[in-house]
């Protein structure tokens, strides 16, 4: 997601600034593409579009810090554009997938599907959606994942809508949801932790592995991501750490 803060030193000319814009919008032809492989139940292709479009989110706001977007591209707000690609590629789209790929029943696939999106829109304009430590407030509407997950796993229908009533509850609920890349709390093995889930849930987009070797993949990726759930409920559980003090402090990786 874009981060606009001010870096010392010369800034590079307004072109890239442009260029990071288009970056960033990229994610919504990503979301189209998502949505024409959906059409032609090509599901595997369609969560591989969504899982680029992650990637495309992870690094944009590097990009954008490096480019001075604000300083060098003022007219376009960042922000916003980045909310509109998120809520297309993280909600809209995934939302669609869940319906259309039979992950949850369907006489009650249009109820749960509108659940989502008043969820989500209600975290998008929540101005305190993140602590001041970085951490989300609620579920973060993290539907292409819940999208990936109920379908490589073959949960079934009835798991599928337990998944989602249970995650559009925890948007509104006093819990903490781990950011991998801004939270400092654990240095920087966290960003180390989200690499090692992004690679084993990416690999398992293919099918041509072994059961041994899908099964394995399919554990880093669950433990992976049950040890960024863990973090999330230490916050909710302990509430804000003090301030970072030593040789961390002050760092915080690039998303």
């Amino acid at each position: 997601m874009p981060d606009n803060h001010t870096q010392p030193g010369k800034a590079p000319p307004p072109i890239f600034a442009w260029l990071v814009h288009m970056f960033t919008a990229s994610g919504a032809v990503l979301a189209l593409l998502a949505l024409m492989a959906i059409d032609q139940e090509q599901w595997r292709l369609a969560l591989l579009w969504l899982f680029i479009a992650i990637g495309v989110d992870a690094i944009d706001g590097s990009f954008a810090r490096w480019a001075r977007v604000k300083e060098q591209a003022p007219q376009i707000d960042g922000d916003t554009l980045d909310l509109v690609v998120d809520y297309l590629t993280y909600v809209f789209v995934p939302t669609l997938f869940i319906w259309r790929a039979n992950l949850v029943p369907e006489e009650t696939a249009p109820w749960l599907a509108a659940a989502i999106q008043f969820s989500a829109l209600y975290l998008f304009s929540r101005s305190d959606m993140k602590t001041s430590d970085n951490y989300f407030r609620g579920f973060p509407a993290l539907w292409n994942l819940v999208a990936f997950y109920l379908f490589v796993l073959q949960a079934g229908t009835a798991a599928g809508a337990v998944v989602v009533v249970a995650l559009v509850g925890l948007t509104f609920a006093p819990v903490h949801f781990v950011h991998p890349f801004r939270v400092r709390d654990y240095g920087r093995w966290l960003p180390v932790v989200a690499l090692i889930w992004a690679l084993a849930t990416c690999a398992l987009l293919w099918t041509g592995w072994s059961t041994d070797a899908r099964s394995a993949w399919a554990s880093i990726s669950l433990a992976a991501a049950g040890i960024l759930l863990g973090l999330g409920l230490v916050r909710t559980i302990r509430g804000e750490r003090a301030a970072l003090q030593g040789p961390n402090a002050g760092l915080e990786p690039d998303a």
